[in-house]
């Protein structure tokens, strides 16, 4: 659809672009970045035939871009500019109505059923037909910039050429509009090209993307290969990291503020910092720390202040037992949204608590540990499905920086130390008479302060490991004992 080979140019005798090459296939949703200078508005002034060009040249759909005529390239190429005035006052349907002139022939330009009806359609389809009589100066930024949109996509162009389409819209009108260009590119087959600064939305929505760098092309490929973080971070010249979306197989940046004064103060997480009484086990950190956690609440990776270990009867049984658990929370003046919360129906006083020491850095761990629901994992298959309540729940709190792989191998290491430590206290699956390796429904955080020492790995012999390993372990034994004579005195 659109093929462009070593162009050269930019204004008066200043080149910004300097032999740029791509293609752009029809029905592609095509993404241009850059840092402010890199060329991107400069090429897309190329493209739509606003700007002359140097050298190289510019094809589409097979024709060279300087053999249209002015209305020719108007019926196969639309242009959404990033700021747009009129020079008369009209109504918002006059407006997208001078997007049909294209189309229009002779020396009376008659309005037919056909320039009706799509005007009605694109104006449904951005959202504005609903003030279709308002003057145009009359509306917002994010409603001009929608009418606008409106009146190319009445043009019934093949490509569309869009600078920052996002720029002036909130939040529910960026994705109305990017799902709109997305569909239409793979229904329709519109060719779509645009202009973001928006690193995130051209992750989601582009089929490819092309970073710009000083007047050249840095990159071009899916955007996954294009946002790597050293690269953004070259280009951009800022702190970034990279992740996953959380519903999507699709990349994210995120910016990383500087950090000042009490954000590199030491922190350690420690018995000062834990209370315990009859119905719960709870600790209050300091500031927030990153977890990664099978808590009820507070599942997955995140950011928590609060820990909760609450203790349940063993009859416990509720049809919701996410909501009811953010509902006491609540009524105990703790915010589910900042909490790892989990459940047990282990007495809570004989829970294990030990802080560990190595040099540069420090594990907190905590444990409940009751073992009448014990399970051989090997032999899982015998049992029967019962949603019981947790009776192995351990934390880990690390008074370091955890790297993303850190926290996998943490659970790892501290898994296997609490199975050792079933073995070693020779802790029985009743169905099979074979040794547990925990029980049906252990719930396990890992906390980081996120502070000090960096600590990339976390696996058995590893410093860190052995401070998980041995930790986990014996606070694992010394709660298992606690509960077994806390039962045989009962």
């Amino acid at each position: 659809m659109l093929e462009v080979k070593g162009l050269t140019g930019g204004y008066d005798n200043k080149s910004v672009l300097d032999s740029v090459s791509f293609e752009v296939q029809k029905g592609e949703l095509f993404g241009i970045l850059g840092p402010n200078g890199s060329g991107k508005t400069t090429l897309l002034s190329m493209l739509s035939g606003v700007l002359d060009y140097k050298q190289g040249s510019i094809r589409i759909k097979g024709k060279d871009l300087q053999d249209y005529s002015a209305k020719r390239l108007a019926r196969v190429i639309a242009v959404l500019p990033q700021h747009s005035s009129l020079a008369f006052s009209y109504t918002v349907k006059e407006t997208v109505s001078l997007g049909r002139y294209a189309h229009q022939t002779g020396w009376f330009h008659s309005w037919s059923a056909e320039d009706e009806e799509i005007v009605q359609r694109v104006m449904k389809q951005t959202g504005v037909a609903e003030f279709q009589d308002l003057h145009f100066e009359r509306l917002s930024g994010g409603e001009r910039q929608r009418v606008l949109l409106a009146q190319a996509l009445a043009q019934e162009p093949e490509v569309l050429f869009l600078d920052e389409p996002t720029n002036h819209l909130d939040l529910s009108y960026q994705k109305e509009l990017l799902d709109l260009m997305s569909k239409m590119a793979k229904e329709q087959e519109l060719t779509v090209i645009s202009i973001f600064h928006d690193l995130n939305l051209a992750g989601l929505y582009c089929d490819r993307l092309m970073l710009l760098a000083k007047g050249k092309i840095k990159a071009l490929a899916a955007p996954n290969e294009v946002l790597q973080q050293d690269r953004i971070r070259e280009v951009y010249r800022t702190t970034i990291e990279k992740h996953p979306h959380p519903a999507l197989p699709k990349p994210q940046m995120f910016i990383v503020p500087q950090k000042h004064g009490s954000d590199f103060a030491p922190l350690e997480i420690n018995e000062s910092h834990l209370t315990v009484n009859r119905e719960m086990i709870r600790l209050n950190a300091p500031s927030p720390l990153r977890t990664m956690s099978s808590g009820v609440t507070g599942s997955g990776m995140g950011w928590h202040r609060y820990f909760v270990n609450r203790h349940v009867h063993h009859d416990y049984d509720c049809d919701d037992h996410l909501a009811e658990m953010a509902d006491y929370l609540k009524a105990n003046n703790i915010d589910p949204q900042e909490t790892v919360g989990m459940m047990t129906a282990v007495y809570l006083d004989t829970a294990a608590f030990k802080l560990v020491k190595a040099e540069g850095f420090s594990v907190f761990i905590i444990v409940t540990a009751g073992v009448g629901n014990a399970i051989d994992a090997s032999l899982a298959d015998r049992h029967s499905w019962s949603t019981a309540p947790g009776t192995i729940n351990t934390w880990v709190f690390v008074n370091g920086h955890l790297a993303e792989e850190a926290f996998i191998h943490s659970i790892v290491t501290a898994t296997e130390a609490k199975v050792k430590a079933l073995h070693d206290l020779q802790v029985l699956d009743k169905v099979t008479n074979t040794y547990a390796t925990g029980t049906s429904t252990d719930s396990i955080s890992i906390a980081a302060t996120q502070r000090g020492m960096k600590l990339q790995y976390a696996g058995t012999i590893t410093p860190l490991g052995k401070l998980i390993s041995r930790g986990v372990y014996d606070c694992t034994a010394e709660a298992i004992r606690n509960s077994r004579k806390r039962n045989e005195a009962l």
